[in-house]
Formats: structure tokens, C-alpha cells, sequence
């Protein structure tokens, strides 16, 4: 078990930030990385070609070993839409096939596939919630007819759970690919791509991934990476390192999943703020996060039912991220009262989703509690 870490976050003692889901806490080496950036890049004439290249190979392995994946296969893209435009792109569907997904999935993971179905075919099956959860509706609404699965590892409004596992699997049966949203789990409970087996994967780097807004992953599996990039730039390409050549065009892009980089991809300040927070990560280790934060949730999902909240069963929920409900519904003025106490979590739909990270501590805990308490 990890000890307390909360000295590694910039939160004042008087805030109750339990809103990782909306924005990660900041930790102060990862300030200070974007601290010491600025100041680089306001002296231009210090900045090597080699900055262009090496931070952004570093922040490759560290997003790779934290999904368990290799580095040829991270690409470094602007937020999830480029990563799921990236994935319609590449993925063949038509008409008479389907694409399935979640209902009132996060729109960044629905709007592309909206877009491709309406230029290329097919149709969006949205599989709703049942009392046992997303996963048993997925997998029945897998068939022959299935050309894609999109879904997150947890609903972005309350941390239901998907057995990403199982719908690989049920994918694959019929030849179907799993495009993955790990937006709200990736670097908060372990994801292994060699377990899932997903063709894309893609999330953005400011949540649980505690980096910059602005800068997000995609990784793609192999079969997928002599595909067509959204945009083509001269980084991506076979010797970019050798800015005197950059004049002899090239065909060739650079090795695996190089080629599905954004533009500008080196993003001086974004990339070193996003490497100090990975190599923190990476020496916490996801499995050892999100058992910590298991605990908080559980602690939180007790407390709430005891003071008459509803909450996802325990084994369809997952260990970072939970959403309560009041059986009669949320009062008008739910947010205001959690920001008059200076409380900071999300309201989503018809829950109060509350997402703790390794800064939260006992008391952080029993101070949203005693509010919840209060609620009429």
C-alpha cells in the first residue's frame, strides 16, 4: 500500500478536491516541469533540434509501460477526438453494419463515429444500462453485423465498470474491432493492451494522467499502423531529425505509430509537464493506485448509503471513480452547496461523481460525508 502522498500535490488544505474526473490534481514536480519549459523555450536560442525529438520518445515508453505496450505503437495527439477520428478513419464499417457503443457515452468517443456512419453506412446501436451492468448489454448486442465496439473502460458519469476482456473477446468472434475511450481509467486502474487486445486506444493526459490539457494518447495495435494519418507532418517522417534535410521530401513515415502524431506534437511545455507526471505514475504503479484509491471510494460509497445515497454495487464499479444518487433526485442547488463548503466534485446526469486521487485523505472524506449528511 502507498503512503500518504498528498505532499506531491499542489491542493490547499481548505479545498476538498475530490474532482480528478474533471481535472487532475496538480502535482508540483509537474508544475515545475512546466515551469522550467517556459523559461527554456523564452530563450530560443538554447533549444536544441534534439528537443523536438528525445522528450517526446521518453513520453512514448512512459505511456507504453503504463499500459503494459510497446512504444512504436503511442502516438501523441491533441485530445480524443483526434484519436477516435483516427480510429473511424482506418476502420471500415457500411451499410448493413453496425457500431456499438454505450448509451450517453462521453461525446468525443461518439461524435466521429456519428460522422463516419452518416458518410460511409451503418447504424450506432447504443446499448443501455441494465441492474447488472454495461457489459452482459454488450456483449448481446455484438452479432455478425458488428464492424465496431467504441466504449470506455468505465462510464465517464458514475465509474460503472466494462469488462473490457470479455468484449474484446466477443469483438474479435465476429471480426469486429474494440476502439477503447480510457479517457477516465488509464494511470487510475490497471489497463494491459496485450489482456484486451483493442485495435485503437485513447485517452487524454490531464485527468488521472495528472500532464497537460491539450495533449492526449492514442495507441494502436500493429495491424492498424500503416494506416492513414489525419494529418501529415514533417516530424512523422522517416530523418526529421536532420533539420538541414528536411528539403528532401519524403513518402516514408517514421516507425509504428509515429505516423498518427498532431502537428506540433513536441508541445515543448505540454510534453515536459506530461513526462514528469507519467515517470511520477510509473514509479507509483497503476495497480498500487488504484488499490489506495479502492479504498477512498469504498469508504465514500459506505458513508454515502449509510446517509441514504445510492450508489453502483461494489462489483460493477471501478476503484477510482464512483457517481451516488438520491432516490427522489438531486436538489436544484446540489453544486452550489458542494461549492459553498468547498467541495469540489462533478455533477453528471442524476449523480454527485466523486473522484479522489493520492492526495485525498481521511478527512477530505469524512468533510464530504458530513455534507452528504446534510442533503435533504
Amino acid at each position: 500500500m502507498l503512503r500518504d502522498q498528498s505532499h506531491l500535490f499542489d491542493v490547499p488544505d481548505d479545498v476538498t478536491y475530490l474532482n480528478s474526473a474533471y481535472f487532475g490534481p496538480r502535482l508540483h514536480s509537474v508544475a515545475l516541469a512546466g515551469r522550467e519549459s517556459v523559461a527554456l523555450t523564452g530563450r530560443p536560442w538554447e533549444v536544441a533540434a534534439g528537443a523536438f525529438f528525445k522528450p517526446v520518445e521518453n513520453l512514448r515508453r512512459l505511456v507504453a509501460k503504463a499500459m503494459n505496450g510497446d512504444a512504436d505503437g503511442v502516438a501523441l495527439i491533441p485530445g480524443v477526438s483526434y484519436g477516435a477520428g483516427t480510429a473511424a478513419k482506418n476502420l471500415a464499417i457500411g451499410p448493413g453494419r453496425t457500431v456499438v457503443m454505450l448509451d450517453e457515452q462521453f461525446p468525443s468517443n461518439v461524435y466521429p463515429w456519428r460522422t463516419k456512419v452518416a458518410s460511409d453506412g451503418g447504424e450506432i446501436i447504443r446499448v443501455p444500462r441494465t441492474p447488472d451492468g454495461w457489459t452482459a448489454g454488450i456483449l448481446g448486442a455484438i452479432d455478425d453485423r458488428t464492424a465496431v465496439v467504441t466504449v470506455p473502460n468505465c462510464h465517464w458519469t458514475d465509474g460503472s465498470i466494462v469488462d473490457l476482456v470479455a468484449v474484446g473477446k466477443a469483438a474479435r468472434a465476429v471480426g469486429a474491432a474494440l476502439c477503447v475511450d480510457a479517457s477516465q481509467s488509464f494511470c487510475a486502474m490497471p489497463f494491459d493492451v496485450g489482456e484486451v487486445q483493442p485495435d485503437f486506444v485513447y485517452s487524454v493526459g490531464y485527468k488521472w494522467q495528472l500532464g497537460f490539457y491539450g495533449l492526449a494518447y492514442l495507441w494502436v495495435a500493429p495491424q492498424h499502423r500503416s494506416g492513414s494519418p489525419l494529418e501529415e507532418g514533417w516530424a512523422t517522417r522517416k530523418g526529421a531529425e536532420d533539420f538541414a534535410d528536411l528539403v528532401d521530401y519524403t513518402d516514408v513515415y517514421d516507425a509504428g505509430a509515429r505516423r498518427f502524431d498532431v502537428g506540433e506534437r513536441s508541445n515543448f511545455i505540454g510534453v515536459a509537464m506530461a513526462n514528469a507526471a507519467m515517470t511520477q505514475i510509473n514509479d507509483w504503479g497503476v495497480a498500487n493506485v488504484a488499490e489506495v484509491l479502492r479504498g477512498r471510494t469504498d469508504a465514500i460509497a459506505a458513508g454515502a448509503t449509510d446517509a441514504g445515497w445510492v450508489t453502483v454495487p461494489s462489483d460493477q464499479r471501478s476503484p477510482h471513480l464512483i457517481g451516488i444518487r438520491r432516490p427522489n433526485g438531486l436538489p436544484t442547488d446540489i453544486a452550489e452547496f458542494f461549492r459553498s463548503k468547498r467541495i469540489s466534485v462533478s455533477v453528471r446526469g442524476d449523480s454527485i461523481r466523486i473522484s479522489p486521487h493520492l492526495h485525498t485523505t481521511d478527512r477530505d472524506v469524512e468533510s464530504l460525508l458530513s455534507a452528504l449528511r446534510t442533503v435533504t
